[in-house]
């Protein structure tokens, strides 16, 4: 099933649902409306490259950030969860290992701090090809890793989800935090690509 169907299929279940909410009484369309739209109000990749670009200066948040990113990213009045409460676990890119998120069986994904998710995030050919092929997969994007480089991909679930805290890229060591986090991009966040 194309993407396209799949994206249609979903789409009306999610209609059929909010019917269904709305005539037993249980939220009001308008309201309902409401909640989505202050939910997506905030979500944007400038969030997750405010966490990064304060790991990338301050070695003690980076820390926190690595042993409990849900607690850490509150100190920048941020949250990981959505509806339901969600873990965030941040994975740290270094000089032998680079990671990338996926969610294979649907697309969960941390929309606070990345922004609403691309659709070759949700298509059935990335989610199934990055586990078993990771670095063709990111070959396509563009990224070349060499080939000693161990490559790990995580696969978000609706408890957890990942973002990726890429390499600071050398040259940077007199950028201040606002404009470090002007060169990180929501594909660095995912690990389709480097900083």
């Amino acid at each position: 099933m194309s993407g396209t169907h799949t994206d249609a299929r979903i789409s009306r279940q999610v209609r059929r649902l909010e019917t269904l909410l709305e005539e037993r009484g249980i939220v009001a369309g308008a309201a309902l409306d409401e909640v989505i739209d202050a939910f997506l109000s905030g979500a944007s990749p400038a969030n997750g490259a405010r966490v990064v670009a304060r790991a990338w200066t301050d070695p003690a948040f980076r820390e926190r950030l690595l042993a409990d990113a849900t607690t850490t990213i509150t100190e920048l009045g941020l949250a990981a969860g959505g509806v339901q409460p969600q873990r965030l676990r941040v994975v740290e890119n270094t000089a032998h290992t680079h990671n990338v998120i996926v969610c294979t069986l649907c697309s969960c994904y941390p929309i606070r701090l990345l922004g609403p998710s691309p659709s070759w995030y949700k298509s059935e050919a990335y989610r199934s090809r990055v586990v078993r092929e990771p670095r063709a997969v990111l070959g396509e994007f563009g990224l070349t890793l060499p080939e000693d480089m161990e490559i790990t991909v995580w696969d978000s679930t609706s408890e957890t989800r990942y973002m990726v805290l890429p390499r600071r890229p050398e040259g940077t060591e007199g950028l201040a935090e606002e404009e470090l986090a002007a060169l990180v991009t929501r594909n660095a966040l995912i690990g389709t690509a480097a900083v």
